[in-house]
């Protein structure tokens, strides 16, 4: 702070607590500082001087004191195209108008991907952006998307809506303020109607989402997003598309275990598939929210990285939709000693031993309990086939590099399937593509069959819908997945991932690699089996295990196959990664391996 001196201060600005001593109370007065930003008081020098280190890491330098504000600079940042104008201290949600996260990127790629597929379906929707804050993510739709979508992006904060409407005319885009739930409408330009005008809203997400219907919603509020579920399945049209950002990964990711109770009414703890079971508790409050308003969903797309936990569900209205995803709501048995899952049985009667379900037998071998129930979580599938592959068809007609590696990843997790059995044909016709028993338009079907906005049916929606059918579970992926890391045993060097993955689909399981973990397996064997195919083709460290004890082979495996098995698969794990290699893809699949599970 040039210009300015650290200086005490001894006025009566900062009581002491009085003292009291016999019949006299008197106070005294301390010396102490004064912050320039936020008018502190601190009476250490020392904490003075830590608490402006932290204004100035959160870039906050200006003094509120000074007489004339100094006018505010902007930064010009550019993504996919659009371009967006932010204040300097852009990346401090709690301190500025107009947060963005760049680290974001993927989430906002993600959720183009699935607008744009519903785009094909039904043109042109309405779009709700109910979190603008710099209206990047409507700003991309509008400006890719053009006459398919209607775009509206709200925000309550006045410095957000006049930051927006800014950001519109930076991008060349007409703009329809509505800043009042009365019709009070300001055209820019020449107040018509065209398909470059983005309609920009100033009122609570709740109230809006109230208002007005809308064919997509994305909520992405600056913590969890339980708050405005009950108003999102309110008006949301029938198949329409929900997303949801949720950004409270300390909650969900079991390290503030009472906050998960407190806004889910979940029970969690911390395991080795905690992503997963932050998805499945945040799919599960969805669809509560939905089944209050007599609507199911079904889930596209789930995806929990280090930042946020993303999910993306379709709207099906109906009491009987809502009552069969109300129905996947379920417990969870989790053992604490081997970490083997699985999810209680259906019906409401009282287990004498609740243990049994359980494929381990910890509970008999080791005292005391051995497991315990998490949950209500969501116990179908995380992901639908077909709509990724379309959100994959649509990320490399755009150009979204980052999303694709993701995206791939996704359908084989979704198939359960490795990569190189994958392909980008579907083996379905895709021109008839099925969700949840409703035959869904895609980019080949007619025009005729499209739906109409406000019909609360359709005719071929509903052909298709009285001959709904519960999806097979076999179809379905796996729940859960392994890390191979924590069943790794002392003393040996595993085999390659990629090869572990081939072992596990000659011994005849299905199994595929997992988003949520880089080392983790997806797989439907149970956790005895795992073990038993991870030891089996595992080498002795000659290194390090012999000197803490004799390692023992299993029976019936050469030492010579050992070596073999764990000198290859360096080819097929190299022409894996070659088929990603942007920085997630790196980010997700090329970590280092530890050096006792490197093989030599």
């Amino acid at each position: 702070f040039p210009g300015y001196r650290m200086c005490i201060c001894h006025l009566p600005c900062r009581p002491v607590k009085p003292n009291v001593v016999g019949d006299q109370t008197f106070s005294k007065m301390g010396a102490h500082y004064h912050c320039i930003i936020c008018s502190a008081t601190i009476t250490r020098r020392t904490d003075m001087i830590g608490h402006i280190n932290r204004h100035v890491n959160k870039g906050e330098t200006e003094s509120r004191f000074i007489t004339v504000p100094a006018p505010k600079s902007h930064e010009v940042l550019k993504e996919s195209a659009t371009d967006v104008q932010v204040l300097p201290n852009y990346s401090t949600p709690q301190k500025t108008d107009s947060y963005f996260n760049p680290k974001m990127k993927l989430n906002r790629q993600l959720i183009f991907c699935a607008l744009a597929v519903l785009a094909e379906e039904r043109k042109p929707i309405e779009c709700l952006d109910a979190f603008g804050a710099t209206g990047i993510m409507g700003l991309q739709w509008a400006k890719h998307l053009r006459s398919s979508v209607k775009v509206t992006i709200n925000d309550c904060n006045e410095n957000s809506v006049t930051m927006i409407r800014e950001n519109c005319h930076l991008n060349k885009m007409k703009v329809k303020l509505n800043t009042k739930e009365d019709d009070n409408d300001e055209a820019m330009g020449d107040g018509e109607e065209n398909t470059d005008t983005i309609e920009v809203t100033k009122m609570d997400a709740n109230v809006i989402m109230h208002l007005r219907s809308f064919d997509f919603i994305h909520l992405d509020p600056f913590g969890t997003s339980v708050n405005y579920l009950d108003s999102a399945f309110r008006n949301v049209r029938n198949l329409g598309i929900v997303s949801l950002t949720s950004t409270d990964i300390s909650s969900l990711y079991a390290k503030a275990q009472h906050i998960a109770l407190r806004h889910y009414g979940c029970n969690i703890v911390r395991t080795e598939y905690y992503k997963e079971l932050a998805a499945r508790i945040v799919i599960a409050a969805v669809t509560r929210a939905a089944a209050r308003c007599n609507k199911g969903i079904e889930v596209l797309l789930a995806v929990a990285l280090e930042h946020f936990v993303l999910v993306v569900v379709r709207v099906l209205r109906g009491p009987s939709p809502a009552d069969d995803s109300a129905k996947k709501i379920r417990y969870l048995i989790h053992c604490q000693w081997c970490e083997e899952r699985i999810f209680q049985k259906e019906g409401n009667m009282v287990e004498e031993n609740p243990y049994q379900q359980l494929p381990c037998d910890c509970h008999g071998s080791m005292p005391g309990k051995t497991a315990v129930v998490l949950g209500p979580l969501w116990s179908g599938a995380l992901f639908n086939t077909g709509f990724l592959r379309r959100m994959l068809f649509e990320a490399v007609q755009y150009g979204l590099d980052e999303a694709q590696p993701l995206l791939k990843t996704l359908v084989c997790e979704a198939e359960c399937t490795t990569s190189k059995h994958f392909s980008t044909h579907s083996p379905y016709d895709e021109t008839k593509q099925e969700e949840c028993g409703v035959y869904i338009k895609t980019p080949n079907t007619s025009a005729e069959s499209s739906l109409v906005h406000g019909k609360r049916k359709s005719d071929e929606v509903m052909r298709n819908a009285a001959k709904r059918h519960k999806p097979e579970n076999s179809a379905e992926h796996p729940a859960f997945y392994y890390n191979i890391h924590r069943h790794s045993i002392k003393g040996m060097n595993m085999p390659k991932l990629n090869k572990f993955l081939n072992y596990l689909s000659e011994a005849g399981y299905r199994v595929s690699r997992t988003h949520f973990d880089p080392m983790g397996v997806r797989t439907n064997a149970p956790l005895a089996q795992f073990k038993t195919i991870l030891m089996k083709y595992s080498t002795p460290t000659y290194a390090g295990g012999q000197a803490e004890g004799p390692v023992h082979l299993p029976e019936g495996v050469q030492a010579g196959e050992q070596a073999q098995v764990a000198a290859d698969g360096k080819a097929e794990d190299a022409a894996f990664l070659e088929d990603g290699k942007s920085g997630v893809a790196a980010a997700m699949f090329t970590k280092d391996y530890p050096t006792h599970c490197a093989a030599e």
